[in-house]
């Protein structure tokens, strides 16, 4: 591939500049909605991909905003175009039913996140609030997070974990979090303000299908404590282990190698 190539609006431009005017909302605003997926096997239709519960989840926000539904077909169109050159796809809609797709490599690092595990900072500070806008959608204004995982990189961690007015741990800059204790898998509730993500889901469905209990309830300062092993998910990363937690002054270390996150990581090749 010599040039980058993206999709916006029906054509495939090569580069990687796009001009908009400059009352656009998207630009003025963060008036968008996206999604990422990867693409395995470079099918859109493979199980893993999830496509249909991407699509799903934009068409819902869209309904949910009142913004125009785009050209369904030409939004497959221009994803197809690009599975050949990316594995990962960033898939952005504006209100006027515009669409804009853009492709990017896995992280370089990924097998030895997924391997070692990463370490997480307590995204906490006495000048910035650290709270997602609309956290049940997944909207252009993603201010919050990128601000943790900057803050959070500046810390020597690679994600930050936002949490709410009370300290209960959300959800980290780029994923849903996962903990194992008391012999049962536990993820923060939807209802707690958190990204209702398509891997999380994913994840909710298997594990319930495997007999295995997952209580969906607030992560106190308690719960965490009691959690022998924890982890991140998203659809790019798959499931990434946290080893250490960094809060304040001290911090937490948590097994990358429990038995029990290896089972989770195995989820997208046991099932299909």
């Amino acid at each position: 591939m010599s040039k980058p190539c993206f999709w916006y609006n029906g054509q495939l431009i090569e580069g990687n500049s796009l001009s908009l005017t400059i009352d656009e909302p998207g630009f003025i605003y963060g008036a968008t909605v996206f999604t990422t997926l990867r693409v395995y096997h470079q099918s859109l239709d493979h199980p893993l991909t999830h496509w249909t519960n991407h699509c799903h989840r934009l068409q819902s926000s869209l309904q949910a905003f009142g913004w125009q539904q785009p050209d369904w077909e030409q939004l497959r169109q221009g994803a197809q175009s690009l599975i050949t050159l990316y594995p990962v796809l960033r898939i952005t809609l504006f209100p006027d039913g515009r669409e804009l797709i853009m492709g990017r490599p896995l992280p370089a690092h990924l097998a030895q996140w997924q391997e070692q595990g990463i370490t997480a900072w307590v995204a906490e500070s006495p000048s910035v609030k650290f709270h997602r806008c609309l956290p049940t959608h997944k909207t252009g204004n993603y201010l919050s997070p990128w601000l943790a995982k900057q803050m959070a990189q500046n810390m020597g961690a690679l994600e930050g974990i936002l949490v709410d007015n009370h300290g209960n741990w959300l959800e980290t800059s780029t994923g849903n979090l996962w903990g194992w204790g008391d012999g049962q898998w536990w993820t923060p509730p939807v209802e707690a303000g958190i990204l209702p993500g398509v891997m999380r889901s994913h994840l909710i469905e298997w594990l319930t299908c495997q007999n295995q209990r997952v209580c969906q309830e607030p992560w106190s300062p308690e719960l965490v404590r009691q959690l022998d092993a924890i982890a991140y998910t998203n659809c790019v990363v798959e499931v990434v282990p946290i080893h250490r937690v960094i809060q304040e002054n001290s911090e937490r270390v948590y097994d990358p190698l429990h038995p029990v996150l290896q089972d989770l990581r195995q989820v997208n090749t046991l099932r299909f």
